[in-house]
């Protein structure tokens, strides 16, 4: 059977689950590749430089490192920095106002692969009450039942109950894998956080 035989048979549920798949697929490419931008460099090699430029005294330099760093922890880094000589509650904020926006970015569309997760399947099961109901309705009009009269009806019924499972279920286990480098990313800037203000406590002694 052709592809567009089965879209025909799948009913208008089949037309919103592909826009999904097609929306799902787009976001997963954009956040993996911007995942992967932002994984490239290694925090505990990064902290060892700007705790070496510190140590000498060398405060411009540790901000060009933290500038030509492109990860979330180097900006939390490079606000508290910025702000070296101001008091302690000052650089608190401003790194917990980075880790906030950074946050943000990195949450960004990921909350769109969760919904498609969690109503594709119900898509697919409205396409699936459409189904019986032409089913029951080739039925009523035929006057007679029999597998030719509701074959058309089960077929639109199964195919837009697996669409919906094809659909949902990579966008769930997207979504979840998605969070779990949002945490990991969140624990890195934290640490990263608590590591320069106990530098900066220390150079101040």
């Amino acid at each position: 059977m052709k592809f567009w035989q089965i879209l025909q048979m799948g009913g208008i549920a089949v037309y919103v689950l592909l826009v999904f798949s097609v929306v799902s697929i787009a976001v997963v490419i954009e956040k993996v590749f911007y995942f992967r931008k932002k994984s490239r460099a290694n925090r505990e090699k990064f902290m060892k430089k700007i705790k070496d430029e510190m140590e000498h005294d060398n405060l411009a330099h540790a901000l060009e490192i933290c500038e030509h760093t492109d990860t979330p922890y180097a900006k939390v880094v490079f606000d508290a920095l910025r702000v070296y000589n101001q008091n302690e509650r000052a650089i608190v904020n401003a790194m917990e106002r980075r880790i906030a926006i950074e946050t943000k970015q990195l949450e960004r569309f990921i909350g769109i692969t969760g919904t498609i997760g969690s109503t594709a399947v119900y898509v697919g099961l409205l396409g699936t009450v459409f189904g019986i109901m032409r089913a029951f309705h080739d039925i009523s009009t035929s006057g007679a039942g029999g597998i030719n009269v509701v074959i058309n009806g089960i077929s639109e019924a199964l195919g837009a109950t697996a669409l919906g499972l094809c659909v949902a279920v990579p966008a769930v286990v997207a979504y979840n894998y998605f969070i779990r480098k949002i945490d990991h990313f969140v624990v890195d800037m934290e640490l990263c956080a608590s590591e320069t203000m106990d530098l900066i406590n220390s150079k101040n002694v």
